[in-house]
Protein backbone atom coordinates (compact mmCIF):
# COMPACT_ATOMS: atom_id res chain seq x y z
CA UNK A 1 0.00 0.00 0.00
CA UNK A 2 1.86 3.17 -1.27
CA UNK A 3 0.39 5.18 2.00
CA UNK A 4 1.93 2.47 4.40
CA UNK A 5 5.29 3.77 3.01
CA UNK A 6 4.83 7.49 3.52
CA UNK A 7 3.53 7.06 6.91
CA UNK A 8 6.88 4.95 7.76
CA UNK A 9 8.80 7.94 6.09
CA UNK A 10 6.96 10.97 8.38
CA UNK A 11 6.65 9.31 11.74
CA UNK A 12 10.85 7.91 11.09
CA UNK A 13 11.21 11.21 10.64
CA UNK A 14 9.38 12.21 13.41
CA UNK A 15 11.07 9.84 15.53
CA UNK A 16 14.48 10.79 14.36
CA UNK A 17 13.98 14.85 14.20
CA UNK A 18 11.42 15.64 17.33
CA UNK A 19 12.92 18.87 18.03
CA UNK A 20 12.70 20.32 14.19
CA UNK A 21 9.23 18.94 13.98
CA UNK A 22 8.18 20.94 16.93
CA UNK A 23 10.10 24.19 16.01
CA UNK A 24 8.16 23.53 13.08
CA UNK A 25 4.54 23.93 15.25
CA UNK A 26 5.87 26.90 16.98
CA UNK A 27 6.54 28.73 13.30
CA UNK A 28 3.53 27.66 12.36
CA UNK A 29 1.60 28.95 15.61
CA UNK A 30 3.98 32.14 14.91
CA UNK A 31 2.93 32.93 11.19
CA UNK A 32 -1.36 31.93 13.06
CA UNK A 33 -0.79 34.97 15.25
CA UNK A 34 0.81 37.16 13.37
CA UNK A 35 -2.42 36.60 10.44
CA UNK A 36 -4.49 37.47 13.49
CA UNK A 37 -2.43 40.69 13.99
CA UNK A 38 -2.86 41.74 10.80
CA UNK A 39 -6.53 41.41 10.68
CA UNK A 40 -6.84 43.15 13.60
CA UNK A 41 -4.51 45.75 12.60
CA UNK A 42 -4.53 46.20 8.84
CA UNK A 43 -7.77 45.11 7.73
CA UNK A 44 -9.21 46.37 11.34
CA UNK A 45 -11.32 43.30 12.58
CA UNK A 46 -12.09 43.89 16.42
CA UNK A 47 -11.32 40.54 18.26
CA UNK A 48 -13.72 39.12 20.27
CA UNK A 49 -13.68 37.89 23.52
CA UNK A 50 -13.66 34.28 22.41
CA UNK A 51 -10.98 35.58 19.46
CA UNK A 52 -8.90 36.79 22.88
CA UNK A 53 -8.78 33.31 24.34
CA UNK A 54 -7.64 31.51 21.27
CA UNK A 55 -5.23 33.95 20.61
CA UNK A 56 -3.92 33.24 23.77
CA UNK A 57 -4.38 29.62 23.81
CA UNK A 58 -1.98 29.80 20.78
CA UNK A 59 0.44 32.30 22.51
CA UNK A 60 0.80 29.18 25.35
CA UNK A 61 0.77 26.14 22.67
CA UNK A 62 3.60 28.17 20.60
CA UNK A 63 5.52 28.81 24.48
CA UNK A 64 4.92 25.45 25.20
CA UNK A 65 6.21 24.06 21.77
CA UNK A 66 9.02 26.07 21.67
CA UNK A 67 10.28 25.56 25.37
CA UNK A 68 10.22 21.67 24.39
CA UNK A 69 11.53 21.75 21.47
CA UNK A 70 14.62 23.23 23.34
CA UNK A 71 14.73 20.44 25.73
CA UNK A 72 15.06 16.77 25.74
CA UNK A 73 13.79 13.72 26.92
CA UNK A 74 10.55 13.54 29.94
CA UNK A 75 10.83 17.76 29.99
CA UNK A 76 9.99 17.58 26.05
CA UNK A 77 7.41 14.98 26.13
CA UNK A 78 5.15 16.87 29.14
CA UNK A 79 5.70 20.37 27.22
CA UNK A 80 4.26 18.44 24.34
CA UNK A 81 1.82 16.80 26.21
CA UNK A 82 0.89 20.14 27.83
CA UNK A 83 0.35 22.04 24.78
CA UNK A 84 -1.67 19.34 22.93
CA UNK A 85 -3.85 20.20 25.92
CA UNK A 86 -3.89 23.54 25.12
CA UNK A 87 -4.79 23.18 21.27
CA UNK A 88 -7.86 20.81 22.34
CA UNK A 89 -8.62 23.68 24.52
CA UNK A 90 -8.24 26.66 21.73
CA UNK A 91 -10.62 24.16 19.58
CA UNK A 92 -13.43 23.76 22.07
CA UNK A 93 -13.30 27.52 22.48
CA UNK A 94 -13.10 28.24 18.54
CA UNK A 95 -16.05 25.20 17.87
CA UNK A 96 -17.93 26.98 20.66
CA UNK A 97 -17.55 30.25 18.52
CA UNK A 98 -18.32 28.46 15.13
CA UNK A 99 -21.42 27.34 16.65
CA UNK A 100 -22.65 30.51 17.59
CA UNK A 101 -21.91 31.68 14.04
CA UNK A 102 -23.96 29.20 12.63
CA UNK A 103 -26.63 29.52 14.96
CA UNK A 104 -26.64 32.66 16.26
CA UNK A 105 -28.61 33.73 19.47
CA UNK A 106 -31.94 35.04 19.13
CA UNK A 107 -31.16 38.49 20.85
CA UNK A 108 -28.06 39.74 19.76
CA UNK A 109 -26.17 41.94 22.33
CA UNK A 110 -22.99 44.14 22.20
CA UNK A 111 -20.98 43.16 24.62
CA UNK A 112 -17.82 44.77 25.66
CA UNK A 113 -14.53 44.00 24.30
CA UNK A 114 -11.89 42.46 26.17
CA UNK A 115 -10.37 45.22 27.88
CA UNK A 116 -13.57 47.49 28.58
CA UNK A 117 -14.39 44.43 30.54
CA UNK A 118 -11.13 44.12 32.26
CA UNK A 119 -11.32 47.58 33.11
CA UNK A 120 -14.97 47.78 34.23
CA UNK A 121 -15.33 44.33 36.41
CA UNK A 122 -13.42 42.40 39.03
CA UNK A 123 -11.38 39.90 37.66
CA UNK A 124 -13.65 37.30 39.37
CA UNK A 125 -16.55 38.77 36.98
CA UNK A 126 -14.85 39.22 33.90
CA UNK A 127 -13.63 35.77 33.13
CA UNK A 128 -17.03 34.43 32.70
CA UNK A 129 -17.91 36.84 30.86
CA UNK A 130 -14.79 36.39 28.47
CA UNK A 131 -15.34 32.51 28.00
CA UNK A 132 -19.53 33.13 27.73
CA UNK A 133 -19.09 35.19 24.19
CA UNK A 134 -21.68 37.65 23.21
CA UNK A 135 -23.40 38.61 20.02
CA UNK A 136 -20.25 39.88 18.76
CA UNK A 137 -18.69 36.42 18.96
CA UNK A 138 -21.46 35.25 16.49
CA UNK A 139 -20.67 38.02 13.72
CA UNK A 140 -19.00 36.88 10.54
CA UNK A 141 -16.70 39.17 9.69
CA UNK A 142 -14.29 37.54 7.48
CA UNK A 143 -14.01 34.28 5.18
CA UNK A 144 -11.84 32.34 3.16
CA UNK A 145 -12.75 29.46 0.94
CA UNK A 146 -16.43 29.69 2.91
CA UNK A 147 -15.02 29.33 6.43
CA UNK A 148 -15.08 32.43 9.27
CA UNK A 149 -12.08 33.02 11.11
CA UNK A 150 -13.58 31.11 13.68
CA UNK A 151 -13.67 27.68 11.51
CA UNK A 152 -9.93 28.15 10.40
CA UNK A 153 -9.14 28.29 13.69
CA UNK A 154 -10.56 25.07 14.76
CA UNK A 155 -8.80 23.34 12.13
CA UNK A 156 -5.62 24.99 12.77
CA UNK A 157 -6.13 23.70 16.85
CA UNK A 158 -7.28 20.06 15.98
CA UNK A 159 -4.22 19.52 13.20
CA UNK A 160 -1.49 21.30 15.39
CA UNK A 161 -3.21 18.75 18.60
CA UNK A 162 -3.40 16.08 16.19
CA UNK A 163 0.63 16.10 15.01
CA UNK A 164 2.02 16.78 18.72
CA UNK A 165 -0.04 13.37 20.02
CA UNK A 166 1.83 12.03 16.95
CA UNK A 167 4.47 13.25 18.07
CA UNK A 168 4.20 12.13 21.20
CA UNK A 169 2.62 8.23 20.21
CA UNK A 170 6.41 7.99 18.00
CA UNK A 171 8.31 8.77 21.01
CA UNK A 172 6.77 6.33 22.94
CA UNK A 173 7.17 3.57 20.05
CA UNK A 174 11.08 4.64 19.67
Amino acid sequence: MPTDGLWRRVTGAMAERPRAWLAGVAMWCVGLLAFGLYLQHVVGLEPCPMCIVQRYALVLVTLSVALAAALGGRGRAALTGVAAVLAVGGAFVAARQSWLQWFPPEILTCGRDFYGMIEAFPLKRAIPMIFRGSGDCSAVDWTFLGLTIANWSFLNFVAIAALLVALLVVRRRG
